[in-house]
């Protein structure tokens, strides 16, 4: 693992020993950064299968160490993924998966709908389907226009959406979907979810 920055971005690179071509960018959710257990348990995961993962903060952390995110901001956001990405594909040279935990999800989702093709698949841990217990305020307006694979991992006591909402929202993307389901987790997760994220991301 070593650190890693270029314009727009910033956070750290694992290599992995057997690397297989492909690459993982991830990123947080919008109370934290890229150095959580989550992210870091994730990365190691991927990397140890082979696919070397850069974790990353988004700008809106870059510019200050705590505090949420702007939305009139987020574009920018999204455009520090789209620079990760770059930046790792050429490190890479094969496909390259794009994830993040809840706002960073939402961020990288929204990133594969606005660019077709610029990304190969989506790992999305604890998308933010709505603020908490607000289902009447869906942020599934992109979902339409995501058009690659996407991996869903949702606890069954996340407050950000049901394993019902879930499903229903998931049947709006017209690519191929999946939903990895943890039992009694909330919206925080926890580090062991990262195998599972290898093993069905893989097959997507």
């Amino acid at each position: 693992m070593k650190h890693f920055e270029r314009e727009l971005v910033h956070g750290f690179l694992h290599e992995p020993e057997h690397p297989n071509g492909n690459g993982l960018v991830i990123t947080h959710g919008a109370g934290s950064n890229s150095d959580t257990t989550l992210l870091k348990a994730v990365a190691e995961a991927f990397a140890k299968a082979g696919v070397v993962t850069l974790r990353c903060d988004l700008p809106f952390r870059q510019q200050r160490p705590k505090g949420p995110p702007f939305p009139a901001q987020a574009a920018r956001d999204r455009e520090g993924l789209r620079r990760a990405v770059e930046a790792l594909r050429e490190i890479a040279g094969g496909r390259v998966f794009l994830g993040g935990h809840s706002y960073g999800g939402r961020q990288a989702s929204m990133l594969a709908a606005e660019e077709p093709g610029f990304i190969d698949a989506l790992l999305l841990l604890s998308y933010p389907l709505h603020p908490p217990h607000k289902p009447e305020a869906p942020r599934t307006g992109h979902f339409g226009s995501i058009q690659i694979p996407a991996l869903f991992v949702h606890g069954t006591r996340d407050t950000f959406g049901t394993i019902d909402e879930m499903r229903a929202a998931l049947a709006l993307i017209p690519a191929r979907t999946d939903l990895a389901i943890i039992d009694g987790a909330g919206h925080s997760l926890h580090p062991k979810i990262a195998d599972v994220c290898v093993q069905r991301l893989s097959v997507l």
